[in-house]
């Protein structure tokens, strides 16, 4: 829905299924409701996750048509996609596949040209569109400086290949996508300055030269080419993990010409770190129900003196919490972004509001996704009923939003 300047969707990425099929269903069951609760009389944009064996079915023509049906009968639209997990994301283990396979493959290359190919087809007229992915890969694959920057290279050929795509795409329908990083702790891409690095020694210069020998464009063009079609996803959980003011790094990237395609709204736990003994142990009990075997749940630990440390899962960090000299923790976890605190655990939702604040004054852009898709694996207590969830979740967003 278009709301104080922004389109708001929550990310679908929510509901099990892997298949077209139970997608469409999920979407029949929740989105009707939804839209009725938030906005009944104007159209509702939906953030579409469609993994890749989803997508094959959702690209045959019939499939399509039926779909965009739909989608008019309900007066909705779809303006992002989230094309991050490939596969399974629901009742699996998921952890670090979840960027399997990762931008040095083949494979995740033809899966997003083929989301490419759907949005487009989707995409309302007058509207631009964007489609979220993974930050390169998983650092922790890489277990040398060579391998890592082979990696990077990599990945980087296909995202100019992508970029080249939709360059097209807007050469030919005049319709304006782009694909956008979302940087997450242990990503290739976790922060600010990786980012920035990224795009200046790796994106920019091998991207440049492939736009010019593949399209025929002049060097200018072929920057301009890659900065329009490659942006950024932030999601305030994944920077609010890593410590980053969200002014500073809309500034920043503004600074080098990196445009921001979508915001997702997410919240990350955190919890200070008391000093005694017994005080460290009722925090591990408020925090062990957290330490579930789905998703990656890493974990930033903060020292006296400011200096990070990093966890690959929070059962690691859990080994070092009576013997840490941290003051604090934040853990990836999306946990629901109306609640601020939990007992003596708290979460980043502050981040958020600062989000929404400045963005109320600054465009930085057209899109906002709410993804709180942590629902069914949640400790009891939290995990509320779905559907109202949902509208609840979108409902605090607005009623949070400044006037733009």
């Amino acid at each position: 829905m278009f709301t104080k300047g922004h389109h708001l969707t929550y990310c679908t990425n929510i509901h099990p299924g892997e298949r077209w099929a139970e997608t469409f269903e999920n979407l029949k069951q929740y989105i009707p409701k939804i839209k009725n609760e938030l906005s009944p009389n104007k159209p509702f944009g939906i953030g579409l996750r469609s993994s890749h064996e989803a997508s094959l079915d959702l690209a045959k023509p019939e499939k399509l048509t039926e779909f965009k049906t739909w989608l008019k009968e309900n007066d909705c639209y779809v303006f992002t996609l989230n094309g991050f997990p490939y596969g399974g994301f629901h009742r699996q283990v998921v952890k670090d596949e979840v960027h399997k396979p990762d931008w040095t493959t083949p494979e995740r290359l033809t899966y997003t040209g083929r989301l490419f190919d759907i949005l487009s087809d989707l995409l309302p007229e007058g509207l631009d569109g964007g489609i979220s992915t993974s930050p390169l890969s998983y650092r922790h694959w890489y277990k040398t400086p060579l391998e890592l920057e082979e990696a990077i290279k990599k990945s980087t050929l296909h995202l100019a290949k992508i970029a080249g795509k939709l360059y097209s795409i807007q050469q030919s329908t005049g319709k304006l996508l782009h694909l956008d990083i979302e940087p997450e702790p242990d990503g290739i891409l976790e922060n600010t300055k990786e980012v920035i690095d990224f795009y200046q020694n790796y994106l920019v210069p091998i991207g440049t030269e492939y736009l010019e020998k593949e399209l025929g464009l002049s060097r200018q063009e072929a920057e301009k080419c890659l900065k329009e079609h490659i942006r950024i996803c932030y999601d305030v959980c994944h920077f609010a993990v890593v410590y980053e003011n969200p002014e500073d790094v809309f500034e920043a990237f503004e600074a080098n010409g990196i445009k921001i395609g979508k915001i997702q709204i997410s919240a990350a736990l955190k919890a200070d770190i008391p000093q005694s003994r017994n005080e460290r142990k009722e925090l591990r009990a408020l925090i062990f129900p957290f330490s579930e075997s789905t998703y990656l749940h890493q974990v930033v630990a903060k020292g006296q003196n400011g200096q990070l440390a990093s966890f690959k899962d929070l059962h690691e960090a859990m080994n070092t919490l009576e013997s840490t000299d941290a003051m604090e923790w934040r853990i990836h976890y999306h946990v629901p972004i109306f609640l601020s605190d939990y007992g003596r655990i708290s979460s980043t939702q502050t981040d958020i509001l600062e989000v929404l604040k400045y963005i109320s004054r600054k465009k930085v852009c057209k899109h906002l996704e709410v993804e709180t898709y942590t629902w069914e694996v949640l400790p009891e207590g939290i995990n509320l009923d779905l559907g109202s969830s949902i509208t609840r979740e979108l409902q605090w967003v607005i009623e949070n939003s400044g006037n733009s």
